[in-house]
């Protein structure tokens, strides 16, 4: 009886982080198609998924390079989007292994998807695996999709005629709300975040009314309650 209910857990698990790759590689696809086809080289989404591999991230620094903000707000703002998997990690590493090169790697795959697939698993053998399972396989297929759309992103020419410029706020937007129906707290902390960066876009430079907006967070933060 338990090595039926240990091969449906492993089963559903398979089955979990193949569905969660495939949209990964959906979502990859359109970074690297849209990406390319608003101007940069092929070679910049690319690498950024290599060494990046952080999708929230790499969207918000490529759509600020795209409207024209410079390098130094494209990174910070990625920085900033990237900095909750810090958290994620501390939570994760007991799971990676204990040699070097299991943490470096380790540390490299953290991502939302595979905390949650770890976290869910009811010992310890199982987060292992399960962190390893979806990990290297959320980062595979979303380089192969990056990667696939760079290369189709250079025939498309013109990304307004295929509505791929509408991808990025799109995507931006599916990542924020689920947790804005959620919290309370960030709520708080977006509505008059997102008020400032609105204001601030016709007088600064593409990319600061982003840095602007987290100013909103001084609120959520303030608006704590001790347990």
């Amino acid at each position: 009886m338990r090595s039926v209910q240990r091969t449906r857990i492993e089963a559903d698990l398979v089955r979990d982080v193949s569905l969660v790759c495939l949209a990964g590689g959906i979502v990859g696809v359109s970074f690297g198609a849209i990406a390319v086809a608003g101007g940069l080289p092929v070679w910049v989404p690319v690498a950024m998924s290599l060494l990046v591999f952080a999708g929230s991230a790499q969207f918000s620094a490529v759509g600020i390079l795209l409207a024209g903000g410079g390098p130094v707000a494209a990174a910070a703002t990625g920085l900033l989007l990237n900095s909750r998997t810090a958290a994620f990690s501390l939570a994760v590493a007991e799971h990676m292994g204990s040699g070097r090169l299991a943490r470096l790697v380790g540390a490299h795959l953290v991502t939302d998807e595979t905390a949650a697939f770890t976290l869910a698993q009811p010992d310890p053998a199982r987060r292992r695996a399960a962190f390893w399972l979806s990990g290297l396989g959320l980062f595979a297929v979303w380089n192969a999709g990056v990667a696939a759309g760079a290369l189709a992103g250079s025939a498309l020419g013109d990304t307004a005629r295929f509505g791929l410029d509408a991808a990025f706020p799109a995507v931006l937007a599916a990542l924020v709300l689920p947790a804005l129906r959620e919290d309370a707290g960030l709520r708080r902390a977006a509505l008059p975040g997102g008020a400032l960066a609105l204001a601030a876009t016709p007088v600064v430079p593409a990319g600061v009314p982003v840095l602007l907006a987290l100013a909103g967070l001084v609120l959520r933060g303030g608006g704590r309650r001790p347990a």
